[in-house]
């Protein structure tokens, strides 16, 4: 799992790249951390993988402390960097080896997990071609496999599908859904807001090194959006001024055939609401919620953020 409180680092003693950030990701979750290039993502994973002493604060990271036990917070994370850094002369499968051998493992497992990772990832063709020859998208599969050549606790990755082509995607994806259920501790920095959606339980929202909000998706969409919305599609025409509306239910849309309506409680409001509308002699064609995405929360609360930035 990862904990932090207060996590703070200060550069040339009056920059604060990262300020005051909290995080709590147990076991078998993922955490997508959002933001802006220069926002403080990549600064805060450099502190949870022991890279960075925190200027103030703490962490824990698989139950070990990231300032007085920074050996051990490394040997349990497998990291993924937007800079590959990887050995150009190096072929595919000298690099998963060399890995390997960092994180002691033995020969027996170096070799089973490279073979599982190369096979998994579609580089077992290329695995004896040097790394300074592979295109763009192969280099990031061959970092992700070297993330997981060890078979971390906790995965720390940053932009884990870019430059990927389509099918290599899903499968780094469905990879991480894999880790995810099998109890790892997942952070993903993304600007992918549909795979961020798709794949984490907790979002959090960093500007300026603060995180301006952070919490499960629904809970968020609530907090920033306000209440769900549904809409309600008839087979005519439909008059709904004599409609008797439930307590916490307002029309906020409409047209001849259909309604939206803003409900503040759905699962104990929609039943009479549906009730009421049938009564009316309503014909329902089909009463749905209306999708909010994870990118409509993170770009209204950007655009709050830069509103209060630019009233100081």
């Amino acid at each position: 799992m990862i904990e932090a409180y207060d996590l703070s680092k200060e550069f040339n003693g009056n920059f604060w790249a990262v300020e005051g950030v909290s995080l709590n990701v147990q076991a078998g979750q993922i955490l997508a951390l959002l933001g802006q290039n220069g926002a403080g993502k990549t600064t805060t994973v450099r502190m949870l993988n022991a890279l960075l002493t925190p200027t103030r604060g703490w962490a824990r990271v698989a139950g070990y402390d990231v300032i007085k036990n920074p050996q051990e917070v490394r040997s349990n994370v497998g990291v993924l960097t937007e800079q590959h850094g990887l050995y150009v002369r190096m072929t595919g499968d000298e690099y998963l080896d060399y890995f390997g051998r960092v994180y002691r493992l033995s020969a027996e497992k170096r070799k089973a997990r490279a073979v599982y990772l190369l096979d998994y990832f579609g580089l077992t063709e290329a695995a004896k071609r040097r790394t300074g020859e592979y295109s763009k998208g192969m280099k990031q599969k061959l970092a992700m496999a070297r993330a997981l050549i060890h078979d971390p606790a906790v995965l720390l990755l940053d932009e884990p599908t870019s430059a990927m082509d389509p099918e290599a995607s899903r499968l780094a994806r469905d990879e991480i859904a894999r880790l995810k259920s099998s109890q790892r501790t997942i952070i993903i920095c993304t600007h992918n807001l549909v795979e961020a959606e798709a794949l984490a339980d907790h979002v959090a929202i960093i500007y300026r090194g603060k995180i301006l909000l952070s919490g499960a998706l629904d809970e968020l969409k609530r907090q920033v959006l306000g209440a769900a919305e549904y809409e309600a599609e008839f087979a005519e025409s439909y008059d709904a001024e004599a409609l008797d509306l439930p307590a916490g239910v307002e029309i906020v849309a409409r047209n001849a055939t259909r309604l939206r309506f803003r409900i503040e409680s759905p699962q104990t409001t929609n039943p009479s609401l549906v009730a009421a509308l049938t009564s009316r002699g309503a014909r329902v064609v089909s009463f749905y919620e209306v999708p909010r995405t994870l990118e409509q929360v993170y770009l209204r609360t950007m655009e709050r953020a830069q509103e209060t930035t630019y009233a100081e």
